[in-house]
């Protein structure tokens, strides 16, 4: 890449057409997220409409910390944002976009110690009335153990909680390491459901996680940054979202499953009045009290940010295109096209071997070379096919026909992920996908 591309930044300007060279050649060696046969990443896609949506945002080009500068966005927000907590179950509350899902969820921590124990904002750790102890899943995003270690509670007071064969936090377990902290006179205060993990698409048991929480008096945040979409399905959301309505605190990404452009992630707060208590500085530049408008309409003082940027346009014109009733179509379509490639893999079960049934649109599976067929299925066989995977992932990056990801996990060696996401995806292109590994492998 370095010898194909000219990155240097020169002292003298140059003209347009080497430009309009640099634009076009930029796009040709960039991957295409886009294009219906990248199954790689949770975000895949190019919806025309959010992308439109983001051209007239980079136009406007505006911030979005006060009311006086952003307007229009910022009614655009407070109704997409109160549309989606009542999505949700809830009546009122408050949310706010953030850069990432990780952004989100740091949010929710925040919130939730600011919560329990207020004193922190201004007196620090000495505000507190002893160790503070957070859990989640052991298949959780890496963004809640990173909460411990950026907000000071140390990532061994972030505890794993083991989920089961299809990746669900084990219950019992979280209320046995809740309870043995409790004896070690630690403080059990935050615990993060995961409805919809990263690798294998597993929503964590929220009743009973809310159960748990009622009891041992514990913040519940539901991380969806990935699942959110089926919140939106009456054919997908139960049993997955049953007890969603219970959480204090849900992070919703709408450009994964709902196909928004990056970045687009909400967090959303059952009670109202937590952000604003919690991040706000005051700063007399900006936040005036006199100013001639209701400045509750403000939301920069409500985040941890000074500078926003715009990320509700494109996904208010998106909805606006497809209505929620064309939303939950979408998300219907992207569950049938996982259901149709595990059928696929049935199939042809002498070339690949489904490791589960999938919950989301995550489908895990082995590909099986000519020379391992008939070879009887043990931890021996596995290993082998996980050494298989990224040769495989190898050829299809140097052909440049496919984009497929894979990871190993506690339980397994490396293993095939693909993604269905992208609204252009069809039934041809998961068949394509299934053929064109097996073209890549046949002979490893």
């Amino acid at each position: 890449m370095k010898r194909l591309l000219d990155l240097d930044i020169p002292d003298r300007a140059v003209n347009l057409q080497q430009l309009i060279e640099d634009c076009a050649t930029t796009l040709k060696y960039q991957v295409k997220t886009g294009h219906p046969h990248f199954f790689n990443q949770l975000s895949c896609g190019l919806d025309i409409i959010s992308m439109a949506g983001e051209w007239l945002t980079a136009t406007a080009n505006t911030n979005m910390f006060t009311y006086e500068i952003a307007p229009v966005f910022i009614l655009m927000e407070n109704v997409v944002l109160s549309k989606m907590r009542e999505i949700i179950g809830w009546q009122g509350g408050d949310s706010i976009l953030a850069p990432g899902g990780s952004i989100s969820n740091l949010y929710a921590f925040l919130a939730a110690r600011h919560k329990m124990f207020p004193d922190y904002k201004e007196h620090g750790a000495a505000g507190l009335p002893g160790q503070l102890v957070m859990f989640t899943s052991d298949q959780c995003h890496y963004s809640i153990k990173s909460c411990a270690s950026v907000c000071g509670l140390g990532t061994e007071n972030c505890v794993m909680v083991p989920s089961d064969e299809r990746g669900r936090m084990i219950t019992t377990e979280l209320e046995r390491l809740i309870m043995q902290r409790k004896a070690k006179g630690h403080i059990p205060f935050f615990v993060n459901a995961t409805a919809g993990t990263t690798v294998l698409g597993a929503f964590d048991n929220l009743n009973e996680i809310a159960d748990i929480c009622q009891k041992y008096n514990c913040w519940m945040h539901v991380d969806a940054a990935w699942g959110g979409g089926l919140l939106l399905s009456r054919r997908h959301r139960h049993p997955r979202f049953t007890g969603v309505e219970r959480a204090d605190s849900v992070t919703w990404n709408p450009h994964k499953l709902m196909g928004a452009l990056l970045q687009c992630s909400t967090i959303h707060f059952k009670e109202d009045g937590l952000l604003i208590s919690c991040n706000q500085m005051s700063a007399e530049y900006l936040f005036m009290t006199d100013k001639q408008y209701d400045i509750s309409y403000d939301t920069g003082d409500k985040v941890i940010q000074c500078g926003r940027h715009n990320d509700i346009f494109k996904l208010w014109l998106q909805w606006r295109s497809k209505g929620t009733d064309g939303f939950e179509r979408q998300q219907d379509r992207l569950m049938d096209l996982a259901q149709y490639q595990v059928r696929r893999i049935h199939e042809q079960s002498d070339r690949f071997h489904l490791i589960m049934e999938p919950e989301c649109v995550n489908v895990s599976f082995w590909y099986i070379p000519k020379r391992l067929r008939g070879v009887p299925h043990d931890a021996n066989k596995e290993k082998e096919l996980g050494k298989i995977c990224p040769i495989i992932k190898g050829r299809m990056m140097q052909k440049g026909s496919l984009m497929v990801g894979y990871q190993p996990d506690d339980r397994r060696p490396n293993f095939f992920r693909s993604i269905i996401s992208s609204a252009a995806v069809t039934e041809a292109d998961v068949d394509y996908m299934l053929d064109e590994i097996h073209r890549l492998g046949d002979d490893l």
